[in-house]
């Protein structure tokens, strides 16, 4: 792989509950004068998918319902400083209040993570394979602080059609070493890097990847292939 191409697609209003987001992604797409082939990837912001899927709740602006809205959604608070919980959602995620989320939605509402964004993927991917014929890759992304570093990117919740892990395990470097350890969150650098053309504030819930190697679709989930069982984190 020598270029890979992101482009922003724009054009879609307010989400709300019950739209059809393949619809508005195909509309916006096809006004921009794009069309879809073999082994694109559509990167969709959880944004959108929690809102189309109804996880829009009211908020009445106190820390306390924020706080209460936080240990609904978690299945466990690992740390607490002053407003800010560091959780272990329901779909096993590690990030901070629980992925409540106050912004780009009403006043007086929260929006929560969709309830699982593997799904949330595979049937978008599926739907657009319907309606259009072509086989392509979904990855749901959300943003999420980081251990030990500053700032926020955004990472993968939620993928269809696409391998997340390169595993290089067992290839040699270039010098000729077995690498013993190498595994690429692919997944996580596409969603960083679409990120780039989305922006945090431009209200553009999608993005079109194209040029990824063919050897990454594939199946797989971040439930089962991302997400770090306990027994295996050294920090929980």
């Amino acid at each position: 792989m020598s270029d890979l191409r992101i482009t922003a697609i724009r054009g879609v209003g307010p989400v709300s509950e019950g739209d059809d987001l393949v619809a508005l992604f195909l509309e916006a797409l096809q006004a921009q004068h794009e069309e879809l082939v073999h082994h694109d990837l559509i990167v969709v912001t959880s944004k959108v998918v929690a809102k189309s899927e109804g996880r829009v709740v009211e908020f009445d602006g106190t820390e306390e319902h924020k706080l209460a809205l936080i240990e609904q959604e978690a299945r466990r608070i690992l740390r607490r400083r002053g407003a800010l919980r560091i959780t272990e959602t329901h779909h096993g995620f590690i990030n901070a209040n629980a992925g409540v989320d106050l912004s780009n939605t009403a006043d007086g509402t929260a929006v929560l993570l969709p309830k699982d964004p593997d799904r949330s993927a595979r049937r978008f991917r599926a739907d657009v394979r319907r309606r259009v014929g072509v086989n392509v890759a979904v990855v749901v992304t959300d943003t999420f602080g980081r251990a030990w570093r500053e700032g926020v990117t955004d990472v993968a919740i939620g993928v269809a059609g696409l391998r997340p892990i390169l595993d290089l395990r067992g290839t040699t470097d270039a010098n000729g070493r077995v690498l013993e350890a190498t595994e690429v969150a692919i997944v996580d650098e596409i969603a960083g890097a679409a990120d780039l053309v989305l922006g945090k504030a431009q209200g553009t819930p999608f993005a079109l990847v194209r040029g990824l190697d063919e050897s990454y679709f594939g199946e797989g989930s971040i439930r089962d292939n991302v997400i770090r069982s306990a027994n295996d984190d050294l920090f929980r």
